[in-house]
């Protein structure tokens, strides 16, 4: 038997990243977003939610690029420590021990010790009600050589050992179940 609750946002787990911003080292920071997800392909395009009062929120804006930076079981404390602390009382790349590197494609840095970089340039920003939605094209990605299948040149999410937000906890990913389309897969 199922229970109604209140509505809310019960879609878990997500991704936990990094969002880098800024256009100089003066104005770089990085915020922990969990609201962010894929929204289209052809053109590729993905978006971020971030509450208006928070410190990157008129970096974002202004400067209308961000960078996504997945995470890391090794950047699980520095993704939770850039989530709770306020780039207005903090230099998160220098706390953090993070080096903020050059993307190809936008001002905004990237995390060095991320797997996987999304560089982004807003196209519309929506107000939600608590969040705003930063809806952006993906302009470029960068990806870490270490994790690159030699043969297929294929990014392995496994390898890289990623880590989700559920719920208020992060998690390791687990062990893969399957494979798209893998249900309808003729049997040899």
């Amino acid at each position: 038997m199922k229970q109604s609750w209140k509505p809310g946002t019960m879609i878990y787990p997500l991704p936990a990243v990094m969002i880098s911003c800024g256009s100089c080292p003066e104005e770089y920071n990085i915020i922990t977003v969990a609201w962010v997800g894929t929204i289209c392909t052809n053109p590729p395009m993905c978006y971020i939610s971030v509450r208006p009062e928070r410190y990157s929120y008129p970096i974002l804006k202004k400067n209308m690029e961000f960078v996504i930076n997945l995470t890391t079981k090794d950047l699980a404390y520095a993704t939770d420590w850039c989530g709770v602390n306020s780039g207005k009382d903090h230099h998160k790349f220098e706390e953090m021990k993070l080096i903020p590197g050059k993307a190809s494609l936008v001002k905004a840095p990237i995390i060095e010790e991320s797997p996987l970089c999304i560089e982004c340039r807003v196209k519309e920003i929506i107000a939600l009600g608590s969040h705003d939605m930063f809806i952006a094209d993906v302009v470029n990605v960068l990806a870490d050589d270490r994790y690159l299948n030699p043969e297929t040149g294929a990014f392995d999410m496994q390898k890289a050992n990623l880590m989700a937000y559920s719920h208020g906890k992060y998690y390791e990913l687990g062990e893969m179940i399957g494979k798209f389309g893998w249900s309808v897969q003729k049997k040899k």
